[in-house]
């Protein structure tokens, strides 16, 4: 078979088969080569998932993405009698995993592509599979790893050097970072969620394949994946609170913690303050030491006495702090409302402590009932205030971004007419207990 590269392939990474179909029409639309029915797709539906996409797309390439480890024959003769034309088998797999693969694609007429997802030594991996009759290989990050922030560039280069065999690349790819990977030595790009999570599959699709022509980036708002703290930052400001708690399993929302007045939202890097019933003094201390960009989270000691007001506020904002969260009460609460800083509080009190100076900075607190170290990562809006540890702060900001994209899609699907419930199968999916 002559392939006709470079190749946009769509991995339909879904739980649903009536959503991946109708994501397949309008990538075909668009202008998609190869569509594959992704792994998750193919559990939750199983061979029916293939036979589907067959039958609607007699002249496309489909690819099984069964990510063989055992049974290379069985497994690539049971994707090829549904239809499938590219069976995946893992690189780990053992050699006649691999070799049992190749003999019954050649009879069944499916190829084999070995996805290198966990292999240390790729180019060595890659000279055996050539041994053995690979037709493709794959480079691959794994979703879990891309919220880490890992890319695979400079390992793609160093591998297209080494083999004849046609590479395929995949892992968070977009219309801006795709003309890369073609010029590091691509020749399939296989992307997911960058169309299959759009409100507007069609147009990302041509997007892609317009980027794949052109060997020009095509700018897109979503699908980034940060590795550093910009990124948080910019991940965290385009994302609600909602979406981390999701990304977060429901953990880490602070309790009984409000803004003085809805449309605020702040993100930073949390600086810690504990006082001891209203004082005021280590509050003020902490507008002072506290960086730009970072958000105060004060423990006050007393919801009735109040360590917080307009002119400490003020100070906030001329130091360029991103926002305050304070467990206990803020007062002067008509003028903070009428300035843009904001201000999180568990309760609000006309009268003042007294600076007597007790209390510490930069400790490990409570707030809101979570634990605040220094350096962990805050977002707060109008639905309330969230923790990201520091050490998962990458992780969690590319995984609520991920959590915003998907919604993004869902909504677009229930725009269409189709209702929650419906969108998600849920009564198919209910917890079986």
């Amino acid at each position: 078979m002559t392939d006709n590269y470079p190749v946009l392939q769509v991995a339909l990474d879904l739980m649903h088969l009536k959503r991946a179909m109708q994501i397949a029409r309008e990538a075909i639309e668009g202008g998609a080569d190869w569509l594959e029915a992704g792994t998750p797709l193919v559990k939750s539906e199983g061979m029916d998932a293939i036979r589907k996409l067959r039958d609607e797309f007699p002249g496309k390439e489909i690819v099984a993405d069964l990510k063989t480890m055992d049974t290379g024959g069985f497994e690539t003769e049971l994707a090829a009698r549904s239809g499938a034309t590219i069976n995946t088998i893992m690189g780990v797999a053992d050699d006649g995993t691999i070799l049992e693969g190749v003999r019954s694609g050649r009879k069944y007429g499916c190829r084999i592509m070995v996805d290198l997802m966990g292999v240390d030594d790729k180019k060595k991996r890659a000279k055996e599979l050539e041994r053995m009759g690979v037709d493709l290989l794959c480079m691959h990050v794994s979703i879990d790893d891309q919220m880490m922030g890992k890319t695979i560039t400079e390992e793609l280069i160093d591998l297209a050097g080494s083999t004849n065999l046609p590479i395929a690349v995949a892992g968070g790819i977009t219309s801006e970072t795709a003309p890369a990977f073609l010029e590091a030595g691509a020749s399939i790009i296989i992307v997911g969620g960058a169309i299959t999570k759009s409100a507007k599959v069609t147009e990302a699709t041509r997007d892609l394949k317009e980027a794949l022509s052109t060997s020009k980036a095509v700018p897109s708002r979503f699908y980034h994946r940060y590795s550093d703290d910009d990124g948080i930052r910019k991940a965290l400001m385009e994302v609600s609170t909602p979406n981390v708690a999701d990304a977060m399993h429901k953990k880490g929302a602070m309790i009984g913690i409000r803004p003085l007045r809805s449309g605020w939202k702040c993100v930073g890097t949390a600086f810690t303050c504990r006082t001891i019933d209203g004082d005021w003094a280590k509050t003020v201390e902490a507008i002072e030491k506290a960086g730009p960009g970072d958000v105060l989270v004060l423990d006050a000691g007393s919801r009735h006495v109040s360590p917080w007001g307009e002119l400490a506020t003020w100070s906030c904002k001329m130091r360029g702090i991103s926002g305050v969260i304070l467990d206990g009460a803020a007062r002067d609460v008509d003028d903070i409302m009428k300035m843009d800083l904001p201000v999180f509080s568990r309760s609000i009190a006309p009268n003042a402590g007294e600076p007597k100076g007790f209390g510490e900075l930069q400790v490990e607190i409570e707030c809101g009932g979570i634990t605040v170290r220094p350096g962990d990562w805050i977002i707060a809006d109008d639905s309330g205030v969230m923790v990201v540890p520091r050490e998962r702060a990458v992780e969690i900001a590319n995984r609520a971004m991920d959590v915003k994209e998907r919604e993004n899609r869902i909504r677009e699907e229930i725009r269409r007419g189709s209702t929650l419930s419906e969108v998600l199968e849920l009564e198919k999916w209910e917890k079986n207990q």
